[in-house]
């Protein structure tokens, strides 16, 4: 029997999970019966959103030509923030799929999973869907994929996965020109961990790819990074329905249960091997993905609550997700306004999304977060250089010589009447422009090197909204970089929050520091006592905001008589004030916390 291991890889919305569907039916993996939309799809979170968050694998069986091929293939998501998910697909593949939506053409999504495949040095069909749609021009695409990605127009194959047309050539070409899984290096088994997931019945399920060796229920493995050994119970595959199997062999993908009950045994990109005959060398496995933006997660309670119940049913939400996500990263952390949490690094806004999303439902607690940020180097005046994820932990001025943000570059695929728009944002933004390449009669592709913490916000959205939808966008970390950078401080009541410190361009510290304040002053509820909200800049107060106090008209008794009996109760209710001032404490909602992500407005 024939192999064939390919991932399917595309920008958003531009047909991925669809052509899973089809695909499963042409090969009669699933029957009419049990069809539905975006099968692979299974979290509720995938299927309200409509987009795809984790790869899928899957098996299937298909007769080409009198000859029976076994194909696994991934489903991949296509949002710029789960493209460490298409990495970890393609690793463990030979060959991929690049879709590309007939009425959109390249986009810039398109473009990058392309090049994480010839990275991988993978083979690519190029499959032009959605050629059933009145406005498709699926031979302009064909051209745009010659010219930007050096594709042949003539091997691209036309296919509309909602009817099916296509698809039985589609097959004909996947058993064709996709290459078989490479010869085994080794008699001694090493296989790929590219997922897992937690069952609470059967332990950490773990999903692996064969590269050399067998490996059969009832062997005793080794992990080879963390050096643990179990004791293999059950191997299948996804069919798409869990099928037992009692050997996987060279090339193929499945998955496997042993009984495994701690989280930290198992590491993605982790090699197997089996105990009593160990490889020598472990595979490559993935690079660790680096998080651009962090922030912190609170149970939902008191500061005193937060230490109990609900922060230990946080932390077992967050260590069992981190097992089937291994692109955050996490760390306790103490805040006094709103007691023990973690703090979390993402690799962009929607993962931080989904990732709260999921552990609400999945870990059933409920969370409150930060404002988000990103990292900064600080170069030390002794040479050395530290990595800061929250701008508390900046260190004084006199101590460190650079302060640098991180820069990312921008790939923009705009309709030419936008271009000038586009332009104009990314230079308010402190862009840097790059380069700007001719895609076809109506769109064009700019480049741009941005600060990452200027793109992180509303960036997307307002690109969205000056291109009419049409604009798309890929960004791809290119380095630290020194800049004019400020940490702004609030004071309330005269003592600093922690939490509500950012840093930003000095040109904008300013603005950014008594837009925040006027934000806090609505924010924070009037106290008996007069409240003074400070912004600090390198150690000088620059701005001030008073939340008045709740004042009681003690001079309503005193009518007619001396002006003297009116100020001697004003002056008693002022010296009371004072002194409450002096000993009350300022209750900071949480919703000023939120305030400093809304202070660029």
């Amino acid at each position: 029997m024939q192999i064939r291991n390919f991932s399917i890889i595309a920008h958003i919305d531009h047909g991925k999970s669809t052509l899973a569907d089809r695909l499963l039916q042409a090969t009669h993996a699933v029957s009419q019966r049990e069809a539905r939309e975006q099968l692979l799809d299974s979290m509720d979170l995938e299927r309200e959103r409509g987009i795809t968050i984790k790869a899928s694998a899957v098996t299937v069986h298909h007769t080409h030509e009198g000859e029976r091929f076994m194909l696994n293939f991934i489903d991949t998501p296509g949002h710029v923030d789960f493209t460490y998910e298409v990495s970890r697909a393609l690793t463990a593949c030979e060959g991929a799929l690049l879709v590309v939506d007939a009425s959109q053409g390249v986009e810039a999504q398109t473009v990058a999973n392309a090049y994480l495949a010839v990275e991988q040095d993978l083979e690519l069909i190029p499959v032009i869907n959605k050629i059933d749609l009145p406005h498709a021009h699926p031979d302009e695409v064909a051209m745009e994929i010659e010219q930007v990605l050096g594709l042949p127009a003539e091997d691209c194959i036309y296919v509309s996965a909602k009817t099916g047309q296509g698809i039985d050539e589609l097959l004909y070409h996947i058993c064709d020109t996709l290459p078989t899984p490479r010869e085994q290096v080794t008699d001694k088994l090493r296989a790929l961990i590219f997922d897992s997931v937690y069952d609470d019945y059967r332990g950490v399920i773990v999903y692996l790819r064969i590269f050399d060796g067998r490996i059969k229920t009832g062997d005793k493995i080794r992990m080879m990074g963390t050096g643990r050994t179990f004791i293999i119970t059950e191997l299948g595959k996804y069919t798409p329905k869990p099928a037992k199997v009692d050997t996987l062999g060279t090339g193929e993908a499945g998955y496997m249960v042993a009984s495994i009950k701690t989280l930290s045994d198992v590491r993605v990109g982790d090699t197997v091997t089996l105990d009593h005959s160990r490889a020598e060398q472990a595979l490559p496995g993935y690079q660790e993905p680096m998080q651009m933006v962090f922030c912190d997660f609170y149970p939902a309670t008191s500061a005193e609550g937060g230490k109990g119940r609900e922060f230990e049913q946080l932390r077992e939400a967050v260590e069992k997700l981190r097992l089937n996500d291994s692109s955050f990263t996490y760390q306790a952390e103490h805040n006094d306004a709103l007691g023990f949490g973690f703090r979390c690094g993402f690799l962009g806004l929607l993962h931080m999304e989904i990732v709260q999303e999921r552990l609400e439902r999945e870990g059933d607690v409920e969370i409150i977060q930060t404002a988000p940020t990103v990292t900064y180097q600080v170069k030390m005046r002794n040479g050395d250089v530290i990595d800061i994820h929250n701008p508390a932990e900046l260190p004084d001025p006199s101590l460190y010589t650079e302060l640098r943000e991180p820069i990312v570059k921008v790939e923009m695929i705009v309709p030419n009447e936008s271009i000038g728009d586009v332009m104009a944002l990314c230079g308010n933004r402190r862009g840097v422009f790059k380069n700007q390449q001719y895609l076809s009669d109506t769109r064009q592709i700019l480049d741009y090197d941005l600060p990452l913490a200027e793109i992180i916000y509303d960036f997307y959205d307002k690109l969205k909204s000056m291109t009419r939808g049409y604009g798309t966008m890929d960004y791809d970390m290119v380095g630290f970089q020194t800049g004019e950078l400020a940490k702004v401080d609030i004071l309330v009541n005269g003592q600093l929050v922690p939490a509500l410190s950012l840093i930003c361009h000095r040109e904008d510290a300013v603005q950014r520091g008594r837009t925040l304040l006027i934000k806090l002053r609505r924010a924070i509820p009037r106290h008996q006592f007069e409240v003074p909200l400070q912004v600090v800049i390198g150690g000088k107060i620059i701005a001030r905001e008073t939340i008045k106090a709740v004042r009681k008209n003690v001079t309503a008794k005193c009518y007619g008589g001396d002006v003297t009996r009116k100020r001697k109760l004003l002056e008693k209710q002022k010296a009371g004030k004072k002194r409450m001032k002096t000993v009350g404490n300022v209750n900071v909602p949480q919703e000023a916390f939120m305030a400093v992500l809304e202070a660029r407005d």
